[in-house]
């Protein structure tokens, strides 16, 4: 349906309502230092900071994935990660989350926190998503990778 100047007229646009209430609440919540079992046992989203910068949006989705990885799990991975590299540590790291009660939601609000910021580590080879080293059938190094190589 066309737009219309109709001040009765109303088209709810979801995508912006969910990213208004995700940067609020998200915002509204402590950020935490990522450390050795952070995060609950629950699906939601969080979002990592290094020295105080937003680097990386993720999600954990206990139900609707393979894995069935929860925050925890998956804030662990991240943990393991950054404790074996160089060039960072993990004292230079923070992280906020948030719990859903829907899987769909979890989907949503990381899209959504994703479009928003443009995370820099989102596009770098740091998720597990990203083919870099030790990906079957490449021999490609991810951004992430050469800024901060394995011990």
């Amino acid at each position: 349906m066309p737009a219309t100047s109709d001040p009765r007229h109303f088209e709810f646009d979801l995508d912006r309502a969910i990213s208004a209430q995700v940067v609020k609440k998200l915002a509204a919540s402590r950020k935490l230092p990522l450390v050795s079992g952070v995060g609950p046992l629950e699906s939601g989203i969080y979002a990592l900071y290094y020295r105080n910068k937003l680097v990386y949006i993720g999600k954990a989705s206990k139900g609707t994935t393979k894995s069935k990885r929860t925050l925890r799990a998956r804030l662990a991975e991240h943990f393991r990660k950054i404790s074996a590299r160089r060039k960072i540590t993990l004292s230079a790291m923070t992280c906020r989350y948030l719990t859903f009660e829907s899987e769909w939601w979890v989907f949503a609000a990381e899209f959504a926190l994703i479009t928003r910021y443009n995370p820099e580590w989102n596009a770098s080879g740091f998720g597990s998503k990203i083919p870099g080293v030790g990906r079957p059938g490449t021999t490609r190094v991810s951004r992430w990778d050469e800024r901060f190589p394995k011990r």
